[in-house]
């Protein structure tokens, strides 16, 4: 998804943890031997908020569900609109009228029954490529009334047009590692999409971009992802974003536990660690943990001395349990 400028100010009370929780086999089976004391005393703290719960075929995953209600952004499943938000960050023109999406330069592993989105993050696509594809992408898109854009870091572009107005996309976050007929967005109002992202495969496959990218041992840029789809509905409320942390999205979508479990060890000892420094302090901090189907906020509760014994008599919550009901 085309996120929140790196630059673009966050709140250090407010931390959202993406991929927290995970159902797949392996990080299921990790989860009920993690040790996390800063989270579970940063959880035993605060007062925990109503869920937002969906399911795990939902377009728009958890956290960037979570991430938009933060921002003020309402939109219907599929219809975030973070490439409209970060093509206004950056000024481009023509925001207030008209739609975006953000492409994602990305590589399909095509396999003997079913083709899988690679992970966009993973591919290494350089300043210099993505620049060089952008070139030759833009007159393809541009006949189909596309404007393109770089969108301010290499394998990313922004794209304005009518097309994106009312398509629903899939996160690449939901998508990578999935067999793509699953996410793809179908019907009538992208069937110009698909067979311009049919062209662009083959004009990819002739690229120079990836004869070198080839001869080096690296993989080919052979799609882009669509995402981030819509108009900006209503102004982004004011004010900073909450810390989102995606340490924990690598392992996650690879399934391996162990590496998921290490690196929920890091975050304890470090994020949430600091996290629970600032509530101690008196600080009104909020927690988001994101999985696969849930987002769970808890935030500082009321300070006098009902609040106080609620806390206090209330069962400290099992972190796998916690884990797991995301």
């Amino acid at each position: 998804m085309a996120l929140p400028a790196a630059d673009a100010p966050t709140d250090p009370d407010h931390l959202l943890i993406a991929f927290a929780g995970r159902r797949t086999p392996a990080c299921a089976a990790a989860r009920a031997s993690l040790r996390l004391p800063a989270l579970e005393a940063l959880l035993a703290r605060l007062a925990p908020q109503p869920p937002d719960a969906q399911d795990e075929d939902s377009l728009s995953p958890p956290h960037e569900r979570a991430l938009a209600a933060a921002l003020g952004l309402a939109a219907p499943d599929g219809g975030l609109p973070w490439a409209a938000l970060a093509a206004r960050r950056a000024g481009l023109p023509g925001v207030g009228e008209s739609a975006w999406g953000a492409v994602t330069l990305c590589h399909w592993q095509v396999g003997l029954s079913e083709v899988v989105l690679g992970d966009p993050q993973r591919l290494q696509v350089d300043a210099a490529e993505s620049a060089a594809l952008l070139d030759t992408a833009r007159p393809f898109f541009e006949e189909d009334g596309i404007a393109l854009f770089d969108g301010g870091r290499p394998g990313l572009w922004l794209a304005r047009g009518e097309a994106f107005d009312g398509l629903a996309t899939a996160s690449a976050d939901r998508a990578t590692g999935q067999p793509l007929a699953d996410w793809l967005p179908m019907g009538e109002a992208a069937r110009n999409l698909r067979r311009l992202q049919n062209e662009m495969q083959m004009l990819l496959y002739a690229s120079r971009v990836n004869d070198e990218r080839t001869a080096r041992g690296q993989l080919p840029i052979n799609s882009f992802w669509l995402s981030g789809t819509g108009r900006l509905p209503n102004a982004p409320a004011a004010g900073a974003a909450p810390t989102l942390d995606t340490s924990l999205r690598a392992a996650a979508l690879d399934d391996d536990g162990a590496a998921w479990a290490a690196a929920w060890a890091a975050l304890d000892a470090g994020p949430v660690a600091r996290l629970l420094e600032r509530s101690r302090a008196g600080g009104a901090v909020r927690l988001t943990l994101c999985g696969d189907r849930s987002a769970q906020a808890w935030q500082a509760g009321g300070r006098g001395l009902g609040a106080w014994l609620r806390r206090r008599l209330s069962p400290s919550p099992r972190i796998a349990d916690v884990l797991g009901a995301l």
